[in-house]
Order: C-alpha cells, then sequence, then structure tokens
C-alpha cells in the first residue's frame, strides 16, 4: 500500500550554483522509526551553503536544512515519540556502530551515508515535486521545508521553555561550538582559549570557554561587529587579523600562547597560524568544513608537543547533550538570541543571502 502524503512547501536546490527555490511538494508519512515534523524554525548553517555550491547534480532535486525545531506531527510504528511533543532535529547516526555503542555517534561509521547522501536509497523519494522524486534526507531531516520527514535518533524532545527559533540552531552549529569547547578541548578553570572565526560556532565557543571558566578568551576575526559581541558574550580580548601579526597578539594577550585555540574557518593561512598560536603542549581543535588540505608547521608541532585533533558536532550526543544546553540557555548563561535574525520562511531568498554574505550571523527561518 502506497503511504499518504502531506502537502508542504520546501526549499529546492535544482542547479548547483543557484539558491534553493521554493516549491510545492509532498512529503510521505512516517514509517518505521521516521518521525514527521511540523517545522516551526530552522537555521541556516555554512555547511548547507558550501554543500550546496557544489552538490554534485545526480543527486538533484534536494532538500537541505539540518537545524530544524518543531512539533510531532506523525510517527512509524516503531518511534516512540508522541504526536505534539516539542523537538530539536540534529545528525543523524546508526545506533548499532562501535562509536555509536561507545556513546560517540558523531563518529558514527555510516555517518556520510547518514548525513550527507541526502536520500533514504528510495526509488520513488520521501518528498516529491511536480516533476518527481527529491531527496529530502539530509542530515537525516530535510528542515527548509514544512514539513521535515525525521528519525526517531536524531529528533530529541525539549521542553516548553525555549522558543523554536532560539532552540533550532542547538542542532548543529551551537552544540558544535559549544560541544568544542566543553567535550572536546576541555580547558581547565584558569587556562586561555582562542577561538579564529566569529561567525555562529565561534561565538559559540566564546560562550562555552567562559562557562568552562577561561581565565583569557581571545576571539579573532576581520569584522568589527562580530569582535564587539564576542566581547560581549565573555571574550577578554580581540584580533582583527587584518591589523597586524596575530600570532604575536595572541601571545601578548595569553603570555606565550594559547593553552587552547579552535579553529571555526578552515581557511589553511588560518590553520597555520592557529597553530603557531599555540604554546607548548597546547592543543588545537579543527571543527570548519573548507579545504581539504592544508600546510601546518611540522617541525613546529613536534618541538611543541602540540597536539591537533578534528572535532566533529562538539563531540556531543545530542540527547544528553542538547537538553544541557537548554539549560544554560535558562540559567543565561547561553544568550542565544544575540546570534539569531530571523526570517519568514516565505523570504527564504534574502535569508540565504545573508547566510551567503555574513550578514546575519546566524539566519533563523520561522513558519
Amino acid at each position: 500500500m502506497t503511504p499518504a502524503s502531506f502537502e508542504a512547501r520546501a526549499a529546492v536546490l535544482s542547479e548547483v550554483g543557484a539558491p534553493p527555490a521554493l516549491r510545492d511538494v509532498q512529503v510521505r508519512e512516517p514509517v518505521g522509526d521516521e518521525v514527521l515534523v511540523r517545522m516551526q524554525a530552522v537555521g541556516i548553517c555554512h555547511t548547507d551553503i558550501s554543500l550546496a555550491d557544489r552538490w554534485p547534480d545526480k543527486r538533484m532535486p534536494m532538500v537541505f536544512g539540518h537545524e530544524g525545531a518543531g512539533v510531532v506531527e506523525a510517527v512509524g510504528r516503531t518511534a516512540t515519540l508522541r504526536v505534539g511533543t516539542r523537538v530539536v532535529l540534529t545528525f543523524n547516526s546508526c545506533g548499532q556502530c562501535n562509536h555509536c555503542k561507545a556513546g560517540e555517534p558523531a563518529y558514527c561509521r555510516q555517518s556520510t551515508a547518514l548525513n550527507m547522501r541526502g536520500d533514504r536509497g528510495e526509488v520513488t523519494g520521501s518528498v516529491r515535486g511536480e516533476h518527481g522524486p527529491i531527496n529530502g534526507d539530509f542530515f537525516g531531516q530535510s528542515s527548509f521545508a514544512t514539513y521535515a520527514l525525521a528519525h526517531q535518533r536524531n529528533t530529541v524532545p525539549i521542553g516548553e521553555e525555549i522558543g523554536m527559533s532560539v532552540a533550532a540552531p542547538l542542532g548543529c552549529s551551537v552544540q558544535t561550538g559549544v560541544g568544542a569547547i566543553l567535550n572536546a578541548l576541555r580547558p581547565v578553570l584558569g587556562q586561555s582559549v582562542v577561538v579564529f572565526g566569529a561567525g555562529a560556532v565561534g561565538l559559540s565557543a566564546v560562550m562555552g570557554a567562559r562557562i568552562a571558566g577561561a581565565r583569557v578568551i581571545v576571539a579573532v576575526d576581520p569584522i568589527a561587529e562580530r569582535r564587539a559581541l564576542a566581547v560581549e558574550l565573555g571574550a577578554t580580548a580581540t584580533v582583527d587579523p587584518a591589523a597586524g601579526d596575530v600570532v604575536s597578539v595572541v601571545a601578548e594577550f595569553t603570555g606565550g600562547g594559547a593553552d587552547h585555540v579552535l579553529d571555526t574557518t578552515a581557511i589553511p593561512a588560518v590553520l597555520a597560524e592557529a597553530v603557531t598560536a599555540l604554546r607548548s603542549r597546547g592543543q588545537l581543535g579543527i571543527v570548519g568544513l573548507g579545504a581539504p588540505t592544508a600546510a601546518l608547521p611540522v617541525g613546529l608541532i613536534m618541538g611543541r608537543g602540540l597536539r591537533i585533533r578534528g572535532i566533529v558536532e562538539g563531540d556531543s550526543v545530542p540527547t544528553t547533550f542538547i537538553p544541557e544546553l537548554i539549560d544554560l540557555y535558562k540559567r543565561g548563561d547561553l544568550p542565544l538570541e544575540k546570534l539569531i535574525t530571523t526570517y519568514d520562511f516565505a523570504d527564504f531568498d534574502n535569508a540565504w543571502a545573508a547566510a551567503q554574505s555574513g550578514a546575519a550571523i546566524k539566519p533563523v527561518l520561522t513558519f
């Protein structure tokens, strides 16, 4: 029997280099452990922008979006969530591999297939448009739509005490930035943290460093407004990379080099600066998706005993970490509203352009 479908509106990418465009679509009803969510807010992340620019033609048309928040509308037979539950959508994982069983779902062995392919392996597709199937499983959700078909495993219930537009970025950028500090780098009280890039992830990391009790928190970004916001959120100093020698200035602020550096830019030249800004035995965390390779000073890394590690989704276990982030927000330790600019979903074009240009730190579409 063919599953029923829900009439929806989605931002569909049909051509590489062109922005997604709003289209009428049908989203099939959930089966198995799937969860159909009526979207109320969704953040636009740099990952959406960067992948849309190079998405392969064979996987077109495509619906992106991976920071969704909304209300459960329907569930498949094996899903245990209740209709009407307020939820945040996050990255997907298999739950069966050694990393998932060890509480490391961000490093799931099936992560690429479950998050980056954008489809469920169906011929007919979970989403359909006027001209046929549309890929609709990006990060297990494809939430640039009025309805998103997610999975039990990447659907996190939330309470009533946080607005949807603030909750949405918890699914990726906020948990990545805060988690990179609290879960991965783990500075101890009084240490120094330097964050390269003051976008949504970087500013979330600044807040994470303040929560961790870092003595010195330095934000490096070329945009004056973002540096000012970094100070408001907890940075003790900022650096304009266009103004001079970043490494020397960081050394001055940190007393000879940083204990921890987080790079959110994935720009090779910035990564080289980030490594050089570390003191002996310091560690660099890398979270940005950008250049696939970068030249690093191997002699310096060896001589100072530096550690470099990649960090995916803030080393988060979303079912526990997202509720922790909500508690931090409720206590006033994560004033996330200062990062967010909201746009009506019908104004998708302007929100997408603001994300591309950096005019908005965290554009959030509301429904």
